[in-house]
């Protein structure tokens, strides 16, 4: 059973070629086009922008083309999934492969006109659309199988494909309704990142690999009730991006530390232990932050981020050092999907857009340490600070994320220097009024102390997600109770259920 993963350089291959490995899949790379003739089965991933398949020439194209006539297994991830269509207006000049009827369409208020929203459910729709959603059977499918209905798997995307005849589950956000599973004879498609989606994700990849191996699967097990208990579905608010709870990792000499007030660090444990437990216990997300990489003029360590890699099947983000495209290259090499620019995106803005147009928004934040005083926007404002909280930039927190926004970034990390470490609750002011300033998602970050912090900074600090250390590093708080304490206030979020 031989799989071939095609490299176009428009995703982290990393993440991908493990999550295969774990489902029992011997991977190769083709280097050529006539390679592919070689291949059982043939993947196609993707993040970023549809401009990134024009890589993929006629050659390339007709190699796939062949593979999929003759009726091989083929799984198109995220982007690749889109490729399967006729094109995307995002690219409307550039042709998909035309192996699925349509075209793709940017999310937002004009995919379904007669639905109507609140200002709240307007003011809470964010495009790109990040994080853990429902994936709603529409009919049995194999990819499927043993997955249950409701299971959230993560999405990151701006773009997506409308429903149709291959639909085999469809995501609900905002007005959208669009296809999140396609499947056609041997053709497939997952909008959202298997490789990323935890035990269910892992499921459909080695579905698509028995398909590969020509096993028999039986196709009805993702269809019918949805109710009881199952993994990964959604509490709270139905058909909505969940609201992500995410740990943070400050490294320092290849451990964890934790501070107040960006000060007096202390060891908090091995990165990979505390990673691979949050893995377990039900965190969305994991952020590794170099906390001395920027002051010591250095990149991100490579290792740390290896070894927190190996076992993770969630989405990874990694900041701290980060200068450059050849920095950001080599920290998703290493395995993180995603990259955090802080002091760096300050001195050179224009590094978020080419990045952007590499990678994806969807896999660029823009981290931003400020506290409250005086700024050139007025006498309360917020203040931007670069180099760890060391130096005033002369910047606004909200006027700084608005151009971020609009130079591409598709997230931002928000930390309340005020607030770091001393457990006395989230800066929701300061949240709430960068959320409503920019349309990308924000993470809160900074005061977690209880329970009822975090259900503060989902409702009147209107965070998309929430980012913590202290309380989850040192056992104080499991992320268990937290997201049921949350979904007891009807805070969409992924639950985990065992057995």
């Amino acid at each position: 059973m031989r799989v071939a993963l095609i490299d176009y350089r428009a995703g982290n291959l990393t993440s991908v070629r493990k999550a295969l490995a774990a489902a029992g899949a011997e991977v190769f790379t083709p280097e050529a086009a006539s390679e592919i003739a070689g291949a059982d089965g043939l993947i196609v991933p993707g993040v970023g922008h549809f401009e990134a398949t024009a890589v993929l020439d006629a050659p390339w194209r007709e190699a796939i083309l062949t593979h999929a006539r003759a009726g091989k297994p083929l799984l198109g991830i995220c982007l690749g999934l889109q490729f399967l269509f006729e094109g995307s207006t995002e690219a409307p000049a550039l042709p998909g492969l035309g192996l699925l009827p349509g075209r793709c369409a940017k999310l937002g208020p004009t995919w379904d006109p007669s639905v109507r929203l609140s200002d709240d459910a307007w003011a809470d729709f964010k495009v790109p659309h990040v994080g853990w959603n429902a994936v709603d059977p529409t009919r049995p499918s194999t990819i499927l199988a043993g997955v249950a209905p409701g299971t959230q798997a993560y999405f990151t995307h701006s773009y997506a494909a409308p429903l149709g005849g291959a639909t085999a589950a469809a995501t609900t956000t905002g007005p959208n309704r669009f296809a999140s599973v396609v499947e056609q004879d041997a053709i497939f498609g997952l909008q959202f990142h298997p490789e990323k989606s935890a035990d269910a994700g892992l499921q459909m990849l080695r579905n698509f690999c028995q398909r590969v191996a020509g096993r028999s699967i039986s196709s009805g097990e993702s269809s019918g009730d949805s109710s009881g208990d199952s993994p990964d579905q959604v509490a709270g608010t139905a058909h909505h991006v969940s609201k992500r709870i995410i740990a943070c990792l400050d490294v320092r000499d290849g451990q964890v530390v934790k501070g107040v007030k960006f000060e007096g660090l202390r060891s908090a444990g091995d990165p990979a232990e505390l990673a691979a437990r949050y893995n377990v216990e039900g965190i969305d997300e994991v952020v590794i932050l170099d906390v001395t990489a920027t002051l010591e003029t250095r990149r991100a360590l490579a290792d740390t981020i290896r070894q927190v890699a190996r076992n993770l099947f969630i989405p990874l983000a990694v900041g701290g050092g980060i200068r450059t495209e050849a920095d950001a290259a080599a920290v998703v090499e290493a395995g993180a999907d995603k990259v955090s620019l802080n002091s760096a995106a300050l001195k050179d803005p224009d590094l978020i857009s080419r990045l952007a147009v590499r990678y994806g928004s969807q896999a660029v934040v823009v981290a931003i340490d400020a506290k409250r005083g005086p700024t050139r926007e007025g006498p309360d404002g917020f203040a931007v600070y670069a180099r760890s909280g060391t130096a005033d930039a002369g910047r606004d927190a909200v006027e700084w994320a608005r151009e971020a926004a609009s130079r591409g970034a598709g997230e931002i990390l928000l930390t309340s220097m005020d607030r770091d470490g001393t457990r006395s609750g989230f800066d929701c002011e300061m949240t709430a009024a960068v959320s409503r300033a920019v349309s990308i998602p924000v993470i809160a970050s900074g005061g977690a102390g209880t329970l009822d912090h975090f259900v503060d900074v989902f409702t009147r600090g209107r965070a998309d997600a929430a980012l913590a250390a202290s309380i989850f590093h040192f056992s104080e708080h499991g992320v268990a109770d937290l997201k049921g304490h949350l979904a007891r206030h009807a805070i969409p979020m992924r639950l985990i259920h065992e057995g």
